[in-house]
């Protein structure tokens, strides 16, 4: 007899560019995606496009995106764990206010790092998380079925899943985007100005000042939200960097230059070691951790990784014989296997070999 195959069923809410391209990937690898937006047209313009299947949730997808504004996730998350069985995400870029909001333990905070000047579905594109990054927030409730189901569809869509506290995330994506994107739009704006005085100034801008201001084309509306919900971080970061800039005015204009090239140089090393991702499972090893059947578990393996600078490029929990344990599989790279393991074995895991 045929073995009959079930297709996998997921939903997205907001079908602008990130839930347009998670559908998107999600279709072209064989799952059945149902759609909702609240723009007129959008999501039958999805259907008559092949980026989704369905208009509307169904009750027993696996897995919901909620891919909204940041001030409209609550209600959003609030509806679809309502309407559905299976586990609720989010993609928005301020995680902390939500994730203390929404106490159920089939959500788990999510924000993949991925953009583009597109916007709405034409934009979508189902290669759009190839490579990047996906943030996820588990709290010490999250049962590790609902983070591994998490981490398994993030790799699907061709990210690495990096595992922080939302506090953490919150803290941290202030730094390397929030405040990238504010220091954009305030050097544009100063450009501009300048214009009036030098018509040729816009002219003059080369590669360098164009990739420095390329996110400050983003929608206005969007970050007037995540400033407001991430306000105290944002703050917290402008004054470091305010403090910076007034350390560099002071080094420039003493001409030290002595000063000024260490500055330059610890830039550009800092530069130089950002984090390379898994590109290929060939440079992968797999390592398998013993751990107990408890939420959070799945979960501090992945802190871990980050806390050390170590890329997993894949994971799945398989449960023992025992019951009451389970195992967590992950791909590392080579050369760090070692890193990892020492790690974890000063936390109590028992890694296998």
């Amino acid at each position: 007899m045929a073995t009959v195959t079930t297709q996998r069923c997921a939903n997205v809410v907001g079908l602008g560019l990130i839930g347009g391209s998670i559908a998107a990937r999600l279709v072209e690898s064989g799952w059945r995606v149902h759609g909702s937006d609240p723009h007129p047209g959008r999501c039958d313009l999805a259907i008559e496009r092949g980026i989704v299947s369905d208009a509307g949730l169904n009750p027993d997808a696996e897995i919901t995106f909620v891919a909204v504004p940041v001030l409209q996730l609550r209600g959003e998350v609030a509806a679809a764990l309502a309407a559905t069985k299976g586990v609720v995400t989010d993609v928005g870029s301020v995680k902390g206010p939500l994730v203390a909001d929404v106490a159920d333990p089939r959500f788990i905070g999510g924000h993949p790092m991925a953009g583009s000047e597109l916007d709405g579905l034409d934009g979508a594109d189902p290669t759009l998380f190839e490579g990047a990054t996906w943030i996820l927030t588990p709290t010490s409730e999250t049962p590790d079925s609902v983070f591994a189901l998490a981490t398994a569809v993030a790799n699907q869509l061709g990210a690495n899943v990096l595992a922080l506290s939302a506090e953490d995330h919150d803290r941290l994506i202030a730094v390397v985007s929030h405040v990238p994107h504010l220091t954009a739009a305030t050097l544009m704006t100063l450009a501009d100005r300048r214009s009036e005085e030098h018509a040729s100034l816009l002219r003059m801008a080369a590669g360098g000042f164009r990739d420095m201001t390329r996110i400050a084309s983003s929608k206005p509306g969007l970050w007037l939200d995540i400033c407001r919900a991430n306000r105290e971080a944002i703050v917290a970061t402008l004054d470091d960097f305010i403090v910076g800039l007034i350390d560099l005015r002071g080094t420039v204009d003493a001409d030290d230059s002595a000063g000024l090239e260490r500055l330059l140089l610890r830039a550009r090393e800092a530069r130089s070691n950002l984090p390379a991702r898994v590109r290929s499972l060939e440079d992968a090893v797999e390592v398998r951790i013993p751990i107990p059947d408890r939420p959070g578990s799945a979960a501090q393996i992945f802190t871990l990784a980050a806390e050390l600078n170590v890329n997993l490029a894949n994971f799945e929990v398989v449960h023992s014989a025992e019951g009451d344990r389970g195992v967590a599989v992950v791909l590392v790279e080579s050369g760090q296997v070692e890193l990892l393991r020492g790690g974890l074995i000063a936390r109590g895991f028992k890694p296998g070999r």
